[in-house]
């Protein structure tokens, strides 16, 4: 079952006269041409592939949409570690690291991101999330949008 359509049940239950549209797939620069992002309120990246993850930030900024992105989310265990800044002021963070040098180079300097300055808690090669921890990282996001949203 796709995520999208759980969240569209649960904000249906939540708040009936939202209009929530889905499409389902595993977001690729290849699939970019799908999605008109000049029609979207706010974007939300929770996507597991920097390639994926550059494209949404360069097709936001082109169509003047606001992105929020989660970085990395595994070996972590301290949740209020957690928080919403922009691309420029993380540390620690490896993806957050590659993410920057990588869309300096595509124009996007600025983006606003969830991450954590936790140093992961094992440096083997098995990176898992334990259940709590995209949760506050999802909370952290839909906390920012609402703020932003009603500016």
């Amino acid at each position: 079952r796709y995520k999208t359509a759980g969240m569209k049940e649960r904000i249906a239950d939540n708040c009936p006269e939202a209009e929530v549209k889905t499409q389902e797939c595993f977001f690729l620069p290849e699939h970019a041409d799908r999605f008109d992002f000049g029609a979207f309120d706010y974007v939300v990246d929770a996507n597991d592939t920097v390639s994926g993850k550059l494209e949404l930030a360069v097709s936001c900024q082109k169509a003047g949409t606001p992105l929020i992105s989660a970085m990395g989310a595994g070996n972590k265990l301290e949740g209020g570690r957690f928080r919403v800044s922009d691309l420029a002021q993380t540390s620690v963070c490896p993806l957050a690291r590659v993410m920057r040098r990588e869309l300096k180079k595509r124009g996007v300097e600025h983006l606003p991101l969830v991450w954590s300055d936790e140093p992961p808690v094992c440096s083997g090669e098995t990176v898992g999330s334990v259940p709590f921890v995209p949760s506050v990282m999802g909370l952290l996001m839909a906390e920012h949008i609402v703020k932003e949203l009603v500016k």
